[in-house]
């Protein structure tokens, strides 16, 4: 099969997916869902005007004048209003939150006054509406002020919650199964045989599902057997797994099991094999309703792919309104040699200069097994394939990696 262009490899995953089921959930369980629905305010706020400040509710015509002394009729606090009025010669003192009372149009705070028993002194000038927030200031019923394919932040839950919606509905959290392969990994901690090495790719890709909000299940490694290899295909759909994410075994080699266990299961693969490094043995199709991406065995590739397919596949479930990768401006650190029919992505950090100016500086060695490179890149640098060679300080494009 010919190397796919990541553009075309991006389309087919995400062709026809559609965001997963809406379900009720209270606020505290909202926090990184994704809204399936627009969202409207139940009620207005503030639902009247209210003090800003502490100080003395007034007519501002009444308060005008330096020196000017007015009659204290009444209190106010927040959740306690005045019942009464305020008239010519009067004033109501008045706390933050407080509901101005009728026949106020302005507040003077409590530093520009003297008390003086039942009456108060104005030491500054009231102004009409200076220190009172009016009714609806903030929102009105009826506002929708979230919108569907939103992913909640903490702002935006304190929102709804002053909006008056206890429960919100959110899309259903994709599921990522994660499988690994490989008679030569071990789990951290234990202590590595001749050939070897220890297992880290799927303590990456799980993070990675988790911090776009979809659950995880674990299959664990299976040996480089067909039988096992199988049977973990088998547990991710018996799990009910949306995404079945596996790593390794995605090569050409006698031992690279996955594809032809996902064949024997009915896969319908929809590519195997991209133009891009690192990562061009992936593969993609689907189970049924199971999506699957099979990751290479490499970490810097398994981590690369898992950002660039994995990562938008789970937005595209989770219903957020914008699931691609967004790409900044930078400039080279370094000189660039042309680069060949492949998409590059490599790895750099990212300097910014005292002008403003982002500059992409690539780490020094690209190879896919080389993961202290990948923990110290910032972000992944794009070059199209056939790019020319490029010298330091000429434009780029990056694409940030977590953070």
């Amino acid at each position: 099969m010919a190397l796919m262009p990541v553009s075309d490899a991006l389309a087919a995953v995400l062709a026809g997916v559609e965001p997963l089921p809406e379900q009720m959930v209270s606020l505290d369980e909202a926090y990184h869902r994704v809204l399936a629905r627009d969202v409207a305010a139940r009620r207005t706020q503030p639902p009247q005007a209210m003090s800003a400040m502490d100080g003395y509710a007034v007519r501002a015509a009444d308060a005008a004048a330096i020196d000017s002394r007015l009659t204290v009729i009444g209190e106010v606090a927040a959740g306690r209003p005045f019942t009464g009025r305020v008239g010519a010669g009067e004033a109501v003192r008045i706390f933050t939150g407080g509901v101005v009372p009728e026949g106020a149009d302005a507040v003077v705070i409590q530093e520009d006054t003297i008390a003086d028993g039942k009456s108060v002194t104005i030491k500054e000038a009231a102004i009409v509406g200076r220190h009172i927030r009016p009714a609806g200031v903030d929102f009105r019923e009826g506002d929708v002020l979230l919108r569907k394919g939103t992913r909640l932040t903490e702002r935006d839950l304190a929102l709804a919650a002053g909006m008056n919606h206890p429960y919100l509905a959110a899309c259903r959290r994709p599921k990522v199964a994660i499988l690994a392969t490989g008679d030569e990994l071990v789990m951290p901690g234990a202590t590595p045989g001749h050939g070897q090495i220890v297992y880290s790719n799927g303590y990456a890709l799980h993070a990675l599902a988790r911090s776009e909000g979809a659950e995880t299940i674990d299959l664990g490694v299976a040996a480089d057997t067909l039988e096992a290899t199988t049977a973990g295909i088998r547990r991710a759909r018996e799990s009910g797994a949306d995404i079945l994410i596996t790593t390794g075994g995605a090569s050409v080699g006698d031992h690279d099991l996955v594809q032809q266990a996902l064949r024997d299961e009915g896969i319908a693969m929809a590519f195997w094999k991209i133009a891009m490094r690192p990562g061009k043995p992936m593969m993609h199709g689907r189970l049924g309703a199971m999506g699957v991406i099979g990751l290479p065995g490499n970490p810097v590739s398994s981590y690369v792919c898992a950002f660039l397919f994995m990562v938008p596949l789970i937005r595209a479930l989770s219903g957020r309104s914008v699931i691609h990768h967004h790409r900044e401006r930078a400039v080279l650190g370094r000189d660039l040699g042309a680069n060949d029919q492949r998409e590059d992505y490599l790895r750099a950090r990212l300097e910014l200069r005292d002008d403003g100016t982002l500059v992409a500086l690539p780490v020094s060695h690209q190879d896919s097994s080389l993961l202290a490179n990948l923990a110290a890149a910032q972000v992944l640098l794009v070059r199209a394939p056939f790019a020319p060679k490029a010298e330091a300080g000429s434009p780029c494009e990056v694409l940030r990696l977590p953070v």
